[in-house]
């Protein structure tokens, strides 16, 4: 042995040093549905109703999109619950595409994650949040950014202190954010009465409302994909894989489907068009303008909810990126006492700072960083469809692994919806698209930087 290795191995015994290994089996089903509940239901159902009721005609095709919505989700779900139990790896999406398409492609995949998909959706959730808290106790002109940054920090040193620690606190926030949302879905469909009025917009073209329309439904779904990330900890993972995809997809789709009825109930279709705020102006409409507060807790809680969530989810990427990279080798490593990647937790978190630092002088709202995410995003999650086909073609599943209901059909319908929706997500939405677009071509110079395998992921 050198004798470097001895002094490292010396001081780990002595407990100066981290002990490095390598990801355990620590995560129960009932974690990974805390885990996906609390991503997918954050932000966007307090925000999405309105754009997507100026882009639907009736009050019928509005919770029809939601149904919809949540069926698409499905099908999504039996695809990645064959691919996660079938080949576990905490590089999730990552891992597939390289097994499948090559290193190329997930490697420019990385670098989409890395820039525009992960760590902008950490900062964005962040900025709700400090909005929100703004809201209820001011910190002066800088206090959005100064709540958004010391939320990153805090979630970043809880997700540094153990697995188990960011497991329950995910299950407890995932709980009050659900009992939450149930009590407006309850009282709104209990206590209201939609008032009587005049229509004040119309939807636009059939085709391109449609579009819109099912891009920003499916992104308030969206999240669910983040499963794929802890298919490497999760226990019997053939087994358990499928049931919190398909326990996670039916509670979120049942919760979106009475939510919005909710607040048909209470608004109506045109009081949803012209309500920037649904969740408090149905709270309000029913119970006064004290329920403001109410509204402002809740969303406080289903943004920290979604970034505890996303942070503990999307730092098994760069774990994975650490490990392919040799320049980044680093943050590939896993801390064995903690059960996480502890630098790759810091170099997203990092990251995360940087956007919200930028952010502070520059913020987007809401529907541009859907567009500038959205693009990307149905790219990525068109070539794990493909990647599908090519594993189950190339190694024909494994043996006990979860196998997808109705081949081909299940996965050649979640490619076309893909194909559709990053069609969508370019010809009716704005700039920001291009933008998104823009900066994942930026990401090929990355690809050739990237130099040979470190070693094996």
């Amino acid at each position: 042995m050198k004798p470097l290795a001895i002094a490292r191995d010396s001081a780990v015994a002595a407990g100066r040093a981290p002990v490095q290994g390598m990801p355990k089996p620590a995560l129960s089903a009932l974690d990974g549905i805390a885990m996906l509940v609390g991503i997918v239901v954050g932000i966007g159902i307090f925000r999405t109703p309105q754009i997507v009721a100026l882009n639907v005609s009736s009050e019928w095709a509005f919770v029809g999109f939601w149904v919809i919505g949540g069926l698409v989700t499905l099908i999504g779900a039996f695809v990645y619950a064959e691919l996660g139990s079938a080949h576990p790896h905490a590089g999730g999406e990552y891992h597939y595409l390289r097994r499948a398409l090559g290193r190329h492609v997930a490697l420019l995949f990385a670098w989409a994650r890395l820039t525009v998909i992960q760590t902008g959706a950490i900062a964005a959730v962040a900025f709700v949040f400090g909005d929100y808290a703004q809201g209820i106790l001011p910190l002066g002109p800088w206090g959005p950014a100064l709540y958004a940054a010391g939320a990153i920090l805090v979630f970043t040193a809880i997700n540094l202190t153990s697995s188990r620690q960011s497991r329950r606190l995910q299950l407890g926030f995932t709980i009050l954010t659900l009992l939450a949302v149930l009590a407006i879905a309850g009282f709104g469909l209990a206590l209201g009465s939609a008032p009587s009025l005049p229509p004040v917009s119309e939807a636009g073209s059939a085709s391109g409302a449609f579009g819109l329309a099912m891009v920003l439904i499916l992104l308030t779904y969206g999240g669910w994909n983040e499963v794929a990330y802890l298919s490497g900890e999760m226990k019997d993972v053939r087994r358990n894989m499928p049931r919190v995809l398909v326990v996670s997809v039916a509670v979120i789709t049942g919760l979106y489907f009475l939510v919005n009825l909710a607040y048909l109930n209470v608004l109506g279709l045109e009081g949803l068009r012209a309500s920037d705020v649904v969740a408090a102006d149905t709270l309000q409409r029913l119970f006064g303008p004290g329920a403001s507060l109410a509204v402002a807790l809740l969303v406080c809680f289903a943004a920290l909810s979604t970034m505890n969530a996303t942070i503990f989810t999307g730092a098994r990427l760069y774990y994975s990126l650490g490990r392919e990279l040799p320049v980044l080798g680093r943050i590939g490593l896993w801390e064995e006492r903690s059960n996480m990647p502890v630098n790759a937790i810091l170099a997203q978190s990092a990251i995360a700072l940087a956007l919200v630092t930028f952010g502070a002088g520059t913020r987007v709202g809401f529907q541009a960083m859907v567009e500038y995410t959205a693009p990307v995003f149905w790219f990525f999650l068109l070539l794990v469809g493909v990647s599908f086909f090519l594993l189950r073609r190339g190694e024909g599943g494994r043996e006990g692994a979860f196998r997808a209901p109705l081949y081909p059909l299940t996965p050649a319908l979640f490619c076309l919806t893909c194909a559709y929706l990053l069609y969508a997500s370019i010809a009716y939405t704005g700039y920001g698209a291009l933008v998104g677009v823009a900066v994942l071509l930026a990401g090929v110079p990355f690809i050739r930087w990237g130099g040979a395998p470190a070693r094996a992921a």
